[in-house]
């Protein structure tokens, strides 16, 4: 038997992390999307339990001020991508920039610095990957995809999710029909 499954990862991560702290008995508090706020003194040997646990997922705790600030920039982008009413009404720059207290000039050059991509290329491919995810689970039209992800137009929605992809975003859709009506017929 075949199983086709959907998730959100923030959901996913967030129930990993309550479910790990809570088997630790860890008091916590949940900030923001990637901070948590320990309440208690905690054990090197637990903290260190919890960074193991959490790293079977792929989940680490970033200890280092820049490391969190690089963090911070991508839970940014990502809560505007994912979540519509987020979208800023001025522009990202100037929202990661009041978000973050920082100019906007120093978050672009560590994010670079660090993860050797511009803001500007992480927002791209998040916002493809959320393309991706809108064609695959929603039934919306290319210019409600575009809309929700706040393009100008289709035609750049689709130049853009050609660049990163290799497909253009209708080639997408039939590749992923084929690919369904495909495993319908072997199950």
């Amino acid at each position: 038997m075949k199983l086709n499954y959907n998730y959100d990862g923030n959901i996913a991560c967030r129930r990993i992390l309550e479910d790990h702290l809570e088997k630790l008995n860890i008091e916590y508090q949940i900030l923001d999307l990637g901070q948590i706020e320990i309440l208690e003194d905690v054990s090197i040997a637990i903290f260190e339990e919890l960074q193991i646990a959490l790293n079977r997922y792929s989940i680490h705790i970033i200890n280092n001020p820049k490391g969190q600030l690089i963090q911070q920039i991508k839970d940014a982008i990502v809560e505007i991508i994912y979540q519509k009413d987020k979208f800023p009404s001025t522009t990202i720059s100037q929202y990661l920039s009041e978000k973050l207290n920082f100019r906007y000039g120093y978050l672009t050059n560590i994010f670079s610095e660090h993860t050797h991509t511009s803001i500007e290329n992480f927002i791209i491919i998040q916002k493809i990957e959320r393309a991706k995810k809108l064609i695959l689970d929603e039934e919306l039209s290319l210019t409600e995809i575009s809309y929700e992800l706040n393009y100008s137009s289709v035609a750049y929605l689709s130049t853009q999710f050609k660049k990163v992809t290799g497909l253009t975003p209708s080639m997408f859709k039939r590749i992923v029909d084929i690919r369904r009506k495909l495993s319908d017929k072997i199950a």
